[in-house]
């Protein structure tokens, strides 16, 4: 289902909404000066040509000196992210919020797929360990791919028994709204039932043991969302990692 790619500006507007403000729970103030910055959005062709323009645009950021806080757009731009990332930050963590495990060899004969980034990132090399919580969708081939690559998955029914993760190292997150229940994060676009609060992703997010080196949010998609409360959901995402990243 189309409709992600017109996400950022719902998301940023919801973000810098009169309604809320720009402190974080962890006390952090983004409306400071310096702290938090806007590259902008990419104008991106709808082709496999993307992935390349994702790459170099974030790379030039790091260069920079910034740390990526990307706003999808599908999973398919998590990536191209992670490669400009990892070579920056090497022996990378990836914590994975979702419902699906995205580890596709490939989907509907394309392997640039959203359903495919974390086989991308893990054939690659470009983590030293992916950590996916909140699936509740893997079936059998996603059940090969994550023995090959060595995944660790906290699917909801180990979440609901009490299992946690343990992160180490330089940590990247992605957060797919769909691995929150519907009822906090209806306007994505594969719905599935049974899944995280938005308190529960708050707490990890808090929780991590270091500031991030790069995060996204991805799979908004606005047309699912008449009440416009998704877009809220991912801004508040945003300003909890946003402030956990500012924390270094």
């Amino acid at each position: 289902m189309r409709g992600a790619a017109k996400a950022p500006p719902l998301v940023r507007q919801a973000l810098f909404s009169p309604a809320s403000n720009l402190w974080s729970e962890l006390g952090v103030d983004l409306g400071a000066p310096g702290r938090i910055a806007d590259a902008g959005d990419l104008t991106l062709p709808d082709s496999a040509g993307a992935i390349g323009m994702i790459e170099g645009a974030v790379r030039l950021l790091i260069a920079d000196g910034g740390s990526p806080l990307v706003i999808g757009g599908d999973h398919a731009v998590t990536y191209p992210v992670v490669r400009a990332v990892a070579a920056r930050h090497h022996g990378l963590t990836i914590l994975h919020i979702d419902a699906h495990p995205d580890l596709y060899d490939q989907f509907e004969g394309n392997r640039l797929s959203h359903a495919c980034p974390f086989a991308r990132i893990m054939e690659e090399g470009l983590a030293a360990r992916l950590v996916q919580v909140g699936i509740r969708t893997m079936n059998g081939h996603q059940r090969e791919q994550a023995r090959r690559f060595g995944v660790e998955t906290i699917d909801m029914r180990a979440w609901a028994a009490g299992s946690r993760p343990e992160v180490t190292g330089p940590v990247y997150v992605s957060i797919d709204l769909d691995g929150l229940d519907p009822a906090f994060a209806p306007g994505v676009s594969h719905c599935e039932p049974g899944g995280l609060s938005a308190r529960d992703v708050i707490g990890l997010v808090h929780a991590l043991p270091s500031p991030p080196v790069g995060a996204d949010i991805v799979e908004f998609n606005a047309s699912q969302d008449p009440l416009g409360l998704t877009a809220h959901v991912a801004a508040k995402l945003l300003k909890e990692l946003a402030a956990r990243m500012a924390s270094a």
